[in-house]
C-alpha cells in the first residue's frame, strides 16, 4: 500500500508556523548550500538564529513568507522581500531568496504554487522586476526556474583563497 502525501494548502505563515519555517530553512541549509557550498555556509544557522528572524519577518511589509500545509504539518516554505526603488535602481524589485519543499512533497506542483504566489505578491507591490538566485551546479532548480519565467541575467565567478 503506498501512501500519497496529503494535499497542501499555500498561505501566508503565522506565528504557529515559525518551527515549520526553521526546519524547511534547515532542510534548504543542509541539502543546496551544505552539499554546493562546503564550508562557506553555515548549516546550523537556521536552528540557531532562524526563529527570532522569521519571527522579525513575519512584522515586515516588505517580506514575503509562505507555507505549504498538509494536514498539521509545513513541508514546504518560500521567503521574498522587495527592494528599491533607488537612485542607482529606479525600480523595484522582488527576490525570491528562499524556497525548500521537502524531498516527499517535490513533484507535487508545491513549488509551482509558492512560486505563483510570490509572483502575485510581487505584482500586487508593484515591483517591475522578480530574481532568483541559484546554484550553478543545481541544474534542477535552475530549470524549475526557467519554466516559472526566469533567465539568467547574469554569472558569478568564483575562486578559493
Amino acid at each position: 500500500m503506498s501512501t500519497q502525501p496529503k494535499q497542501a494548502v499555500v498561505r501566508r505563515a503565522e506565528e504557529r508556523d515559525v518551527p515549520g519555517l526553521v526546519e524547511c530553512s534547515a532542510g534548504l541549509f543542509a541539502e543546496d548550500g551544505g552539499t554546493r557550498d562546503p564550508g562557506g555556509t553555515n548549516v546550523n544557522w537556521p536552528r540557531e538564529h532562524g526563529a527570532e528572524r522569521f519571527r522579525q519577518n513575519l512584522e515586515v511589509p516588505e517580506r514575503l513568507l509562505l507555507v505549504a500545509e498538509a494536514g498539521d504539518q509545513i513541508v514546504a516554505s518560500l521567503t521574498g522581500v522587495l527592494s528599491g526603488p533607488s537612485p542607482m535602481k529606479p525600480i523595484t524589485t522582488a527576490t525570491l531568496v528562499s524556497m525548500y519543499v521537502k524531498p516527499e512533497y517535490r513533484r507535487g506542483q508545491i513549488g509551482s504554487r509558492l512560486v505563483a504566489a510570490f509572483l502575485a505578491w510581487a505584482k500586487e507591490q508593484q515591483a517591475a522586476r522578480v530574481d532568483v538566485t541559484a546554484y550553478a551546479s543545481n541544474p534542477d532548480a535552475i530549470k524549475f526556474y526557467e519554466r516559472h519565467g526566469f533567465a539568467t541575467k547574469s554569472v558569478i565567478l568564483e575562486a578559493q583563497l
